[in-house]
């Protein structure tokens, strides 16, 4: 019979049927349950309402009633189990034998009983249990109905029985060969049947998975077009409005003996405010548009000369691109390099910053350091500039090693491939 496949359910029909009572509402095939109740019907009318000589009298008559009974009630529930369906199956074949061996020396309309056995068990079991039992079946109606039939049952002359035995002969192969066909023709029906309602169960699966899978995208495109505009409000916004709170703070200290200078530093904050609003502006329209409308390298000596004015630190630099770098990449270094210059001001009281790009062969080497306060890298990693560093670094399938230590300084090695 079946193999299940493995199953730990040890289920053996693959849902196609289920455990309750078989109705035309949760029958797979409804059609096919219409079918088994009409041969059913044919079957056992056709036994007890033709007319028959009294040498074909059943032997028992009450017994095939049962069988034949008992055969049409087991279908109102099929298991689905192979420990079930196999002596399932073999009560069935108990039923046949049994209305075979009790109907006398007729062979009635019995091979309908097989075509529902058929059916039923390829309801039950799977392709190799189906092709068994239809070939048990035909081997049954073989042995248990047909080899019973004598034509001597039929022809008592000697002399006709001679004259009409090739045409039993022929007659009789003829029925065996219709029998077998019905069989192998119910047996690849439902086959097809089967094999397209499972296609069809595919079908809908693979569609609701893709609609799964289209839902969890649309979601994970907005959570990363969230993230991408946190990030950007962050690295521009943030910065530019450190800096302003850092050049007021400067010009109140120098607001009463030094008004000249404190002038000065007031309008760098009023340059950093435009330039904050700008960048609102910028975020509100969700930042679509490259942040940099000038080369990469007069972008970072602007970045660097405000990271001056603002902090009284010339960083050391070292840039060296030897060749052009895609805009995505422009983008990450430049949002890379500005929030580190913000972690620096806000946090790191450094007084030394070096800073070094360099083109490799296969990837861009960015290195950040500065001589300011640290801090533990596996204590201290879920700030939000430091986050937006690592994804920016991570979403071009870069690396990030943060080196840093209490009172150390912090240095930022990030590579990112040259795509």
């Amino acid at each position: 019979m079946a193999r299940t496949g493995g199953r730990k359910e040890g289920r053996i029909s693959g849902g196609v049927i289920s455990d309750r009572p078989i109705t035309p509402q949760n029958h797979p095939f409804p059609f096919l349950l219409y079918a088994e109740w009409g041969l059913l019907a044919i079957a056992l009318l056709s036994d007890f309402l033709l007319p028959r000589p009294p040498r074909f009298a059943p032997v028992f008559p009450i017994f095939k009633l049962l069988s034949i009974t008992g055969f049409g009630l087991m279908g109102l529930r099929l298991p689905t189990r192979l420990a079930i369906a196999i002596p399932y199956t073999l009560l069935e074949f108990g039923w046949l034998f049994l209305a075979t061996s009790t109907s006398g020396r007729r062979l009635h309309l019995f091979p309908l009983l097989y075509i529902v056995l058929v059916i039923r068990s390829c309801l039950m079991f799977r392709l190799p249990g189906r092709i068994f039992v239809t070939v048990a079946a035909f081997c049954s109606f073989l042995l248990l109905g047909f080899m019973r039939m004598r034509l001597s049952d039929f022809v008592a002359s000697p002399a006709l029985r001679d004259r009409l035995r090739p045409v039993f002969f022929a007659t009789t192969l003829n029925t065996l060969l219709v029998f077998g066909l019905a069989l192998l023709f119910v047996l690849f029906l439902v086959n097809a049947l089967m094999a397209e309602r499972a296609s069809r169960q595919r079908l809908t699966e693979a569609n609701r998975q893709l609609r799964d899978y289209a839902l969890r995208v649309e979601n994970l495109a907005m959570e990363q077009e969230r993230n991408r505009i946190a990030r950007d409000i962050h690295d521009s916004l943030g910065h530019s409005l450190t800096a302003l709170n850092l050049q007021l703070e400067t010009a109140l200290k120098l607001f009463n003996h030094q008004p000249d200078k404190a002038q000065q530093f007031l309008q760098e904050a009023k340059k950093l405010g435009s330039t904050a609003l700008q960048d609102v502006r910028q975020s509100v329209a969700a930042m679509r548009t490259d942040p940099l409308q000038q080369s990469l390298e007069a972008a970072i000596a602007a970045l660097l000369q405000d990271f001056t004015t603002t902090t009284g630190i010339q960083p050391i630099t070292s840039i060296q691109l030897s060749r052009p770098l895609p805009p995505d990449v422009r983008t990450s270094l430049y949002r890379i390099l500005q929030e580190a210059l913000t972690n620096i001001t806000k946090h790191a009281y450094a007084t030394e910053t070096r800073l070094s790009l360099h083109t490799l062969p296969e990837a861009i080497a960015l290195q950040i350091s500065d001589n300011g306060n640290g801090f533990h890298p596996t204590q201290n990693s879920s700030g939000f500039g430091l986050q937006g560093i690592r994804e920016r670094t991570h979403a071009l399938g870069g690396t990030l090693i943060i080196h840093s230590a209490p009172n150390q300084g912090t240095t930022l090695d990030i590579t990112l491939p040259y795509m």
